[in-house]
């Protein structure tokens, strides 16, 4: 489990010096789009309220608490997955991913009242409408190496010997069946 909270922790720590960078030095929240290497990576703040593509999106304290309820629900379900399960090292590494992005995004929801994406990727003749983050990356990441990765087989048990039957024993006591 050494390897899933490392893991976790250098996304989390990662994402949460992103933010903080993108945010509060930049200002990208007032300067709104940053061009790197336009069309193909830029910088673009959007404050995501909902899931990806800002599905269940609301500015109601209701929706916020419950996403942050489901991922947190979600965490805890990887853990207690992962720490039963006879994972390999990839399925810990997916689990990390999955759970430092989760916790990455939560803290934004608890600091902003939103999640903070900033990454937008786009091509020529076409702009991409969505930002996200590092934290997101790193969920759908987790989500598809947990999905993917096949399970390592659980350690089989040694075969019980099986024991002799007992003699037809006649209840007359002579030892001898009829």
């Amino acid at each position: 489990m050494r390897l899933v909270v490392w893991v976790a922790g250098l996304i989390f720590v990662a994402d949460q010096i992103l933010k903080y960078w993108v945010v509060h030095l930049l200002r990208l929240d007032r300067v709104r789009e940053i061009d790197l290497l336009p069309p193909w990576i830029n910088l673009r703040m959007a404050w995501n309220q909902g899931m990806n593509f800002g599905l269940m999106a609301s500015d109601t304290d209701v929706t916020r608490w419950l996403l942050i309820a489901v991922a947190v629900a979600i965490v805890a379900w990887v853990w207690i997955w992962i720490r039963r399960a006879n994972a390999g090292a990839f399925a810990k590494v997916a689990a990390g991913l999955l759970i430092g992005g989760a916790l990455g995004n939560v803290i934004d929801r608890l600091l902003y009242g939103a999640v903070a994406d900033f990454l937008n990727m786009s091509m020529p003749g076409w702009q991409n409408p969505y930002s996200f983050n590092v934290a997101d990356i790193c969920i759908f990441a987790g989500a598809i190496g947990l999905v993917l990765v096949p399970q390592k087989a659980k350690s089989e048990k040694p075969a019980r010997k099986a024991r002799p039957r007992p003699a037809d024993n006649p209840r007359d006591g002579t030892g001898k069946s009829g």
